[in-house]
């Protein structure tokens, strides 16, 4: 049907669109600072279909990024030449990882016995754990590791862990498994609605199990999508990881504080117009 006041199809195509900037659009400037769905907009009772499909599209993405596998041969190649162990939680399948936290914070214990030949006090455990997205592991683990380990060295690294159906926590059962002073887990976020691939970094001094949340310091946002790169990330890495083997601590007590000179640029923020 046409006529009527209608828009013309080209318009409704143009304004459908997801995070379209028409002229004289009140949430351009917002829009061009933040990946927030705002100011979508609306077509009758309903979101135009564009914003509705990129929706639709997002969630998919989250949904994949929770319940896709870890490639751990691929993730291995990626690491290469780093060697890495094959290690797994307590929680036997992808389902009871999910309804059962717990289980994911503890080391399992063939795997516990398969660590104790890795052998014993060292000042850097790292563990990449698949957390919840392993997409976003497979992506930004190795090169963050490896960006890290650059400018970690001088110190001595206990072999890398790859752990399995893993959350933060299982870094303190493998830490203290090494001897390890210093836990540092890179694991897949929670992924939102924005970003499906985003990766954390989690900072453990004298690690054990039964460390609480405000005993860490973290790093999260890395990804290619807006936020840390690689180099900002293990900057900060770096900066944390030598000030807790020095103070000896790390979560409340240890503030990420570095003058920016030992960070390095940071990436441009958006302005508002």
């Amino acid at each position: 049907m046409t006529g009527g006041g209608d828009d013309s199809r080209a318009d409704r195509e143009a304004a459908a669109a997801p995070g379209a900037l028409a002229p004289g659009d009140p949430w351009r400037a917002l829009r061009a600072a933040t990946s927030a769905r705002v100011g979508l907009g609306r077509r009758g009772d309903a979101a135009p279909i564009g914003a509705v499909l990129d929706f639709q599209l997002a969630h998919a993405k989250a949904r994949d990024a929770v319940h896709l596998p870890l490639d751990l041969d691929a993730l291995q190649a990626d690491l290469s030449p780093v060697e890495a162990l094959r290690l797994e939680s307590e929680a036997p399948d992808r389902t009871t990882y999910l309804r059962r936290p717990d289980l994911g914070r503890r080391l399992a214990e063939g795997s516990r016995a398969a660590l104790a030949q890795a052998g014993q006090g060292f000042d850097i455990a790292f563990v990449i754990a698949d957390g919840l997205s392993a997409t976003a592991v497979q992506r930004h683990a190795a090169p963050l590791l490896k960006a890290a380990l650059a400018r970690l060295q001088g110190f001595s690294v206990a072999p890398l862990v790859i752990g399995s159906q893993a959350r933060v926590a299982f870094g303190d059962d493998v830490g203290e498994a090494l001897g390890a002073r210093l836990a540092v887990v890179l694991i897949g976020e929670r992924p939102g609605l924005s970003v499906a691939e985003s990766l954390g970094v989690y900072l453990t001094f004298d690690p054990r199990r039964g460390r609480r949340d405000h005993e860490r310091n973290c790093i999260s946002n890395v990804h290619g999508l807006g936020g840390l790169s690689y180099a900002q990330a293990a900057d900060k890495l770096a900066w944390l990881a030598r000030q807790a083997l020095a103070r000896g601590l790390t979560g409340v007590g240890l503030k990420d504080d570095a003058p920016q000179a030992e960070l390095g640029p940071t990436q441009e923020t958006p302005r508002l117009e």
